[in-house]
């Protein structure tokens, strides 16, 4: 059925909680509001207030609590409603969520999801857009996954609510209206693993999460300048699928990694690290990037000159030494 991301992620809190009476869902306003972008939409009404509540105004109150009820046999699904609302919350999720696995030498793990809608997009005001994720990614004991269509949203979801480790879950808020046919029988790939989303034989774009769906506009774009791109949904940023990634930039010898996050320090410097230490006999061309500035998210007006879009993907693309002889495979 065609769906959005935002049903999608819905779908997959109530299937999770029909299945397993362990499940918890809350936050701020997820309850008789919905939440801000409606994704817990008539749960509480469905499920009861003892399956899912608001809280106070109280990040690390939420996910501290969260932490209890995951140590007590549960497992609470919390949503921190913004992006940057949830750094009040970073040193509960960094000194415990994370390391409690390692502190109790395996006796204790924390099966727990913390939501965060994460990015740009909407036009939204300071406060209530960053990308944060290399923050989550930096910090060893958590998996960190971004959905960049809505099948993902509802098979990631599912997946995350059942690890038995911490999950931090970042929503592209752009991209929650964003329809497509779904289907609701959990038939995809691991959680773990990226997917080649299109096949082509000139250059890899690596993207995840918002910039999916900007990859593939790009991807169509390009045929009319005689590129025949392919591009890597990274799914999970952590674990990193280097099998997959790699496998691919071998194939076409060429890469562009894609995210809206500054450019300076971002999540895309790790894969192009990774690539280039794994295929650099394959590289016809050095590795590049397509960031967002190195600024803070600007206001509403001027956003879409932060944003990557398809030209300035397809100007990067450009400049990957076309015109150099190709390294020999293997050399």
């Amino acid at each position: 059925m065609t769906t959005t991301m935002a049903q999608a992620l819905n779908a997959a809190l109530r299937d999770a909680l029909k299945d397993d009476d362990r499940v918890l869902v809350f936050g701020e306003d997820v309850g008789t509001l919905g939440g801000v972008f409606r994704v817990t939409d008539g749960i509480t009404a469905d499920f009861g207030e003892d399956r899912c509540f608001d809280t106070p105004l109280a990040e690390s109150g939420i996910v501290g609590f969260a932490v209890g009820m995951a140590m007590g046999g549960f497992r609470p699904v919390v949503e921190m409603q913004f992006d940057a609302f949830a750094y009040p919350a970073f040193e509960q999720i960094t000194s415990h969520v994370a390391k409690l696995r390692n502190r109790t030498r395996g006796a204790l793990s924390l099966p727990m999801v913390i939501r965060i809608p994460y990015a740009g997009g909407i036009g939204g005001v300071e406060h209530h857009c960053d990308s944060s994720e290399v923050y989550y990614t930096h910090t060893p004991g958590l998996r960190v996954v971004t959905p960049g269509t809505a099948q993902d949203a509802y098979d990631l979801l599912r997946d995350a609510i059942d690890s038995p480790d911490p999950v931090v879950f970042l929503e592209p808020k752009c991209r929650y209206w964003s329809a497509e046919e779904v289907s609701f029988t959990r038939s995809g790939p691991a959680m773990d693993q990226a997917v080649v989303r299109r096949h082509g034989k000139d250059v890899t774009l690596i993207a995840y999460g918002p910039m999916v769906a900007t990859a593939m506009e790009t991807a169509e774009a390009a045929k009319e300048e005689g590129w025949d791109v392919e591009v890597v949904d990274l799914r999970s940023l952590s674990p990193f699928d280097d099998e997959t990634v790699t496998a691919s930039v071998r194939r076409t010898g060429r890469a562009v990694v894609v995210h809206e996050a500054a450019g300076f320090g971002g999540y895309g410097a790790e894969v192009v690290a990774r690539v280039t230490e794994q295929c650099f006999h394959q590289l016809h061309a050095p590795v590049l990037r397509v960031t967002g500035l190195d600024i803070p998210y600007p206001a509403p007006k001027l956003e879409r000159h932060q944003l990557p879009d398809v030209d300035r993907i397809l100007d990067t693309i450009a400049r990957l030494q076309w015109n150099d002889t190709p390294a020999v495979a293997g050399a």
